[in-house]
């Protein structure tokens, strides 16, 4: 049966982020034939709606206000709470980033709609949207759907590609004017600390060092067959607690989860807590001198040796091969 899906977009300093083309092929699946309706949040993000909907959306609703200028959890609730009112969708579906694990739990709650986070895929089954979902840090994947109510979904980033860009769509963008009031939280300044140019979470490409690298300057190499390569540095828990990069770096359990299409593992033991993190990644390289290593047991390609002369010769060599094609 078809129906109407609204896909809340997640901008990020003036730009979409690429989650967000992801939810929109998703919430296209289901729709199942019906419409998908994007939502922009922000002060200023109307020249953002047409990208939305050239990647599938069949129209996009805008709201601007100068109290969504900064993501606060009580301001988005409240514009979104509103827009659900209006639209009265069948599902809501967004990126499972930190903006959509803080927001999703409390729209459901006020919805009164279960929650289904962190899906991977959805196919539908006889009219249902069936979500698969990794459980147990990523060594098992489970099957959920919502039998009745509004389905509420957050699409883990990298894992559902976005559709082909059309730009020959066209569709409508509307305004909605919203009441927001009564904040608790209101950001007066945002100090960022600079950890490169591409999103780890959404990177097609990552190079992470564990204590192997032995310092800060061991991340420099890293960094350099990132830039490469087009993607971003990351690291271990051990790397980060030792201090030898800063946290927002971190992959694992407790840190961030990323599925890239190549992710090279570089002076990283593969813990299992750092496994959780990224496990599920398409391709994986590791690097070690230890050949007992854990992360060979997940590895595609395993190279044993010591990284600080490896990795030179890794990055000349597809310095020259890049350069040739």
């Amino acid at each position: 049966m078809a129906k109407k899906v609204l896909v809340i977009g997640e901008v990020r300093d003036g730009e979409l982020r690429n989650v967000s083309y992801e939810a929109v092929a998703a919430g296209k699946e289901v729709a199942d034939g019906g419409e998908v309706v994007g939502v922009l949040l922000g002060e200023d993000v109307s020249g953002l709606a047409e990208s939305l909907i050239h990647y599938g959306a069949d129209r996009v609703i805008v709201v601007n206000h100068a109290d969504l200028k900064t993501y606060t959890t009580d301001a988005y609730q409240q514009a979104l709470l509103q827009v659900l009112d209006v639209e009265s969708p069948e599902g809501v579906l967004l990126g499972h980033t930190s903006l959509g694990k803080d927001v999703s739990p409390r729209l459901a709650m006020k919805l009164n709609a279960g929650l289904i986070s962190d899906a991977i895929s959805v196919e539908m089954d006889g009219g249902d949207a069936v979500f698969t979902r990794p459980i147990y840090s990523g060594k098992a994947f489970e099957k959920k759907k919502v039998n009745e109510g509004v389905v509420f979904a957050t699409i883990r980033p990298n894992n559902i590609p976005p559709l082909e860009k059309d730009e020959s769509r066209s569709g409508d963008v509307s305004n909605l004017t919203v009441d927001i009031k009564d904040l608790r939280t209101v950001i007066k300044d945002v100090v960022r600390k600079a950890t490169g140019g591409v999103d780890l979470s959404e990177a097609k490409v990552i190079v992470a060092g564990g204590r192997g690298v032995k310092g800060k300057e061991g991340f420099e190499p890293l960094q350099e067959l990132a830039d490469l390569l087009g993607g971003a540095v990351g690291a271990s828990r051990g790397a980060c607690d030792a201090d030898y990069c800063d946290y927002s770096l971190q992959i694992g359990q407790t840190g961030k989860v990323v599925t890239p299409d190549l992710y090279i593992a570089v002076g990283l033991s593969g813990a299992i807590q750092h496994l959780a993190g990224m496990s599920n990644s398409k391709v994986i390289v590791a690097i070690n001198k230890d050949p007992e290593a854990p992360i060979f047991e997940v590895a595609d390609y395993g190279i044993v040796g010591d990284l600080f002369e490896i990795l030179p010769i890794l990055t000349e060599e597809l310095k020259s091969t890049l350069v040739s094609n």
